[in-house]
């Protein structure tokens, strides 16, 4: 919902703030007094191109910012999330909110903000094509676009699940074809089968498991420092536990023997005798292992250069596929993946015929059980928006809805037709498309009637009309601000209006007057109160002359819509 329009130095304009709640707000005021610059400025919000004419006459720039309250449910919320553009500081006990700042510059330059971020044009169009609908004398309002007309279409038929069968149905017979697609654009396969297999079985020849590579690792070392090894070891075994000269071994246990026969003078020395027995023990027990080791030992020419040579390819093929040589099983495994899938290409190719052929037949099953809830929608439609449009004083009109029929080989999430709003404005005209309409007036009393007949079901929340009420007048004119305060019970409305009778049934009213402040003509804009709004709609019926009868009139509407 809008809440807050502040607008600044904005062509005849210096400075204007507007807050709005719910139902219907009308806005009144003289010819020329700049009544459509309010709609004009949140169509710049809504993203339409600016240019330097709009900035007051001497000013530097011209800003409009627009707030709104947002549902938790709302389209916009969730684009905003999706976008990264929502207010994260909020209060998250309060309602969520959105601002929209825009700043077009006397040099024809413009800038846009979406709570406080920079933002492209393109996007400001996309948040307020969901925030914001303008009906009027102008070709960008949403219900002259096809795709809107569809979608008011599916909201009043309620068609949201079949729908999302059709999405769904769709969206499995597109992935089918995407796969048959990638299969056949590979095309004959039989020599990227055979590089393939050359390539797994140089991998596959190999023991590429992680312990292995490393146990080969640990081999090589050992076998290129044979030599030194051997040599290490016999010295260790030499000087721990050798027969000849003087050995570790022999010299802890005379150590020992020399420390026990004086033990009984002093007791601790029994410790030390304990912890030397413990180190003989560990003496021997490396004793032991170090014997084992250099069991092991021994310069092999003929093993050295076998494990070279397998070291070698191992390095050889990780430069071959670059990747290290600890990857080239996965590289193995993907290749081998590869393969299966390309020997498997046909039989694929086979089943996924059988597949897509399902597949279709399922969405145009859902197709044809959506299009027939669309048909009675249409019918529906067309019925309920030809009798307001009568009354609105377009008698002998007649509004349809149209389904046109689409085909395709490839599979459409929004079904088998697409919708298109024609009307005759008059008794014997042939129906034409609404978005040839030419007559401003009449388009916007058609996309009232197509709103009220509708019931606001369309998402958008707020609905501005603009001179909605051009060319009628007397007992019509009553019945349009009727119709748009029964619109405002479920959406918010806002209405640019010359009439008293559409002015009367507002909920709120604000005025446009203009005057000239230092040779320059300045418009204002004022919210009314219950007395204010009295001579408003006096002067609106009476016009320069504020008689007792038009006052005496005023009273009246307003009694009548309380």
């Amino acid at each position: 919902m809008l809440s807050h329009l502040a607008i600044k130095d904005f062509a005849v304009v210096r400075s204007a703030e507007l807050d709005f709640g719910r139902g219907l707000t009308v806005i009144s005021g003289e010819t020329g007094a700049g009544k459509s610059l309010l709609v004009d400025a949140l169509g710049l919000l809504s993203g339409l191109r600016a240019d330097s004419g709009v900035v007051r006459h001497g000013a530097e720039r011209a800003e409009l910012t627009a707030g709104f309250i947002l549902d938790d449910a709302s389209p916009a919320l969730a684009w905003l999330r999706e976008n990264a553009l929502d207010d994260v500081d909020g209060d998250p006990d309060q309602p969520a909110t959105c601002q929209i700042r825009r700043v077009i510059r006397a040099d024809g330059g413009s800038r846009a903000w979406i709570n406080g971020r920079p933002a492209t044009v393109a996007q400001l169009g996309e948040l307020a094509g969901l925030l914001v609908e303008i009906h009027g004398q102008h070709e960008h309002q949403a219900l002259l676009a096809r795709t809107s007309q569809l979608a008011l279409l599916d909201a009043y038929g309620r068609t949201r699940r079949e729908l999302e069968t059709v999405a769904e149905a769709a969206l499995t017979w597109s992935e089918l074809l995407r796969e048959r697609d990638a299969l056949l654009a590979q095309g004959d396969v039989s020599d990227r089968i055979g590089w393939l297999e050359h390539q797994f079985a140089e991998l596959d020849r190999e023991t590429l498991d992680p312990e292995s590579l490393e146990k080969l690792l640990a081999d090589h070392r050992r076998h290129a420092h044979a030599a030194g090894l051997i040599a290490a070891c016999d010295g260790a075994l030499a000087q721990l536990g050798g027969d000849e000269g003087t050995s570790l071994t022999r010299a802890l246990h005379q150590v020992r023997s020399e420390l026990q026969r004086v033990a009984e003078h002093e007791p601790r020395l029994g410790d030390v005798d304990a912890m030397l027995d413990n180190a003989a023990i560990q003496i021997d027990e490396a004793l032991a292992l170090l014997d084992r080791v250099r069991s092991d030992l021994d310069i092999d020419p003929d093993a050295f250069g076998a494990l070279e040579r397998r070291l070698g390819r191992i390095h050889e093929l990780s430069r071959k596929h670059r990747v290290p040589a600890e990857q080239l099983a996965a590289q193995r495994d993907a290749i081998a993946e590869e393969l299966d899938r390309l020997r498997g290409a046909d039989a694929r190719l086979q089943s996924l015929d059988e597949e897509i052929a399902r597949a279709r037949a399922r969405w145009r099953s859902a197709a044809e059980a959506l299009g027939a809830r669309r048909r009675d929608a249409a019918a529906a439609l067309s019925r309920d928006t030809t009798a307001l449009i009568a009354e609105l004083g377009m008698g002998g009109g007649r509004f349809e809805v149209a389904l046109e029929p689409i085909e395709s080989e490839r599979p459409d999430p929004q079904g088998a037709e697409r919708a298109e709003f024609l009307v005759a404005a008059n008794l014997g005209q042939p129906a034409r498309p609404l978005r040839k309409v030419a007559s401003g007036g009449e388009l916007s009393r058609i996309s009232l009637a197509i709103e009220v007949a509708a019931l606001g079901l369309d998402a958008v929340p707020t609905m501005v009309f603009d001179e909605v009420d051009s060319g009628i007048g007397g007992g019509v004119a009553e019945i349009v601000g009727q119709k748009l305060r029964a619109l405002g019970a479920t959406r918010q409305v806002l209405c640019v209006t010359h009439l008293p009778q559409v002015a009367a049934q507002g909920h709120a009213h604000y005025r446009v007057s203009k005057a000239a402040s230092e040779g320059v003509t300045q418009s204002a804009v004022q919210c009314l109160d219950a007395k204010q709004r009295e001579e408003e709609l006096a002067r609106m019926l009476g016009g320069v002359e504020m008689t007792r009868e038009a006052r005496a009139a005023a009273k009246r509407l307003l009694a009548d819509v309380e």
